[in-house]
């Protein structure tokens, strides 16, 4: 019994390659964006602000949208989105946006803000949002809605976060 003549290897690694990037594309643009229907209250949590400027409440959030980006100094996947979400929270100061460094020395927090022109950063100084918040790795962004619930968790990088994030806005508002 013959194949058909469009069933060759050369086809079988078109569709396999249609797929892979359909799933890049479902990755980068739809996932970002699902946002949770089960919310959950956020952990009533303070950290210590890096400048010492105070404690950050996430309860005093309540009322705005509020995204936590979770970084660590060494993580590179970090310092490439760092600048986008940076760029969001300038573009968008009606909006909180908490970079939050992840159980390191005061000293790496800083040189990291300070390379990436950071504001309003805070230090999980014990590691307790890896459980509070299930952060499972850097970077990772938890969206809390106005009523304080956690709405969305985008854990690594996503080169387009800056939608990601207007989106969720919009639809939180």
């Amino acid at each position: 019994m013959r194949r058909p003549a469009w069933l060759t290897w050369g086809r079988f690694f078109d569709v396999l390659a249609l797929l892979v990037i359909g799933f890049v594309l479902w990755k980068v643009f739809f996932a970002p964006r699902i946002l949770k229907a089960d919310a959950f209250p956020a952990p009533r949590i303070a950290y210590p602000h890096l400048n010492d400027h105070g404690v950050f409440h996430v309860a005093d959030a309540r009322g705005h949208v509020l995204f936590l980006e979770f970084f660590e100094s060494w993580c590179e996947p970090c310092g490439l989105e760092a600048p986008l979400v940076t760029h969001y929270a300038r573009a968008h100061p009606e909006i909180d946006v908490v970079p939050v460094d992840i159980a390191e020395p005061p000293v790496l927090a800083r040189r990291f803000a300070d390379r990436y022109h950071l504001r309003n950063v805070a230090l999980d100084t014990t590691g307790t949002a890896r459980a509070l918040f299930q952060v499972d790795g850097t970077p990772t962004i938890v969206v809390i809605d106005p009523l304080g619930r956690i709405r969305a968790t985008w854990a690594g990088f996503n080169p387009a976060v800056e939608l990601a994030m207007g989106n969720a806005e919009t639809m939180l508002r």
